[in-house]
Formats: C-alpha cells, structure tokens, sequence
C-alpha cells in the first residue's frame, strides 16, 4: 500500500521534484490536513480519529489497516509540518475543484466529529480552503452538510 516512509517524505517534500505527486503522496497530504483538523483541539478525540479513518476510508480505495497505517504517518508528518502550503499545492497540482471540495468537506466531516466547532478548528479550515482556492460559499456548504450529518442544528 504505501511505500516506505522515506520515500513517501522524500516525494512530499522535494521541491526540485519533476514527477508528478503518485496515488500515494496525495493520499498522505489529505491525511495530514485531516490530522491538521484533530489537532487543532487540546488532544486528539477517539471520535475525531475515527472520522477521520472514516473519511480517508471513503475517499480512498484503502483496507482497514491502510487506513490506519496512513493516519499513523500522517500524524508523524503533521507533528513536523511548519504550514499547511506543502500539502495543499500538491492537492491543488492533481484534483480538480469538487475533488478539493471534497477534501474540505471531509475536513469539517472531523470538526464537528466531537459535537463541537472550535475557534482553532474554523482558523484551520478557512485557511486550508483558501489554500485550495474553494470558494467561500461553496466551503459554507460543506460545512452545514457536514454539520447536518453530525446531527448539529446551531451555526
């Protein structure tokens, strides 16, 4: 499923890098704004961790143990990460626009995962989805399809 880490970082973060980013460093970036999402909160929920593996699990072709193994990497890269421009110009390099969307959709899927929208966690999705160029309203609408299937009402 995924190459070693070395080579996984190595693809990621090369800048000099010719090749186009494979199946799997995108599958990383995503997982790492993901991650971005969950950490934006004092510690990390069992109820956002597992949104998260929900989301990766829906948007990725992954078993179980893939999904689990990502998110793992992922949490080591996001911990060394210093922004979130590395990972959302690969994104904007490979998907189109409702792919993006729907990567910040999943993004909020984790937010409201505990019940409960922090400030952090609005700071990190309004950057991120200015980074992917998704336009406000169409983040807006992510985020009440998000909330509703979260069961929330409140804005």
């Amino acid at each position: 499923m995924l190459r070693t880490l070395k080579e996984l970082f190595g693809s990621l973060f090369d800048p000099q890098a010719t090749t186009p980013p494979d199946a799997h460093t995108l599958e990383l970036a995503t997982a790492v704004l993901l991650v971005e999402v969950m950490r934006a909160e004092a510690g990390i929920g069992a109820t956002e961790r597992a949104a998260a593996l929900r989301a990766l699990q829906a948007k990725f072709a992954l078993s179980a143990d893939e999904v689990q193994t990502l998110l793992a990497h992922a949490e080591g890269v996001a911990q060394d990460a210093t922004d979130f421009h590395q990972f959302t110009t690969l994104l904007n390099q490979r998907l189109d626009d409702a792919a993006k969307l729907r990567v910040v959709e999943a993004m909020w899927a984790v937010a409201f995962a505990d019940g409960e929208l922090a400030a952090h966690e609005r700071h990190v999705l309004w950057r991120v989805a200015d980074l992917l160029h998704v336009k406000h309203a169409d983040s807006m609408a992510a985020k009440l399809r998000a909330q509703a299937a979260a069961g929330r009402t409140e804005l």
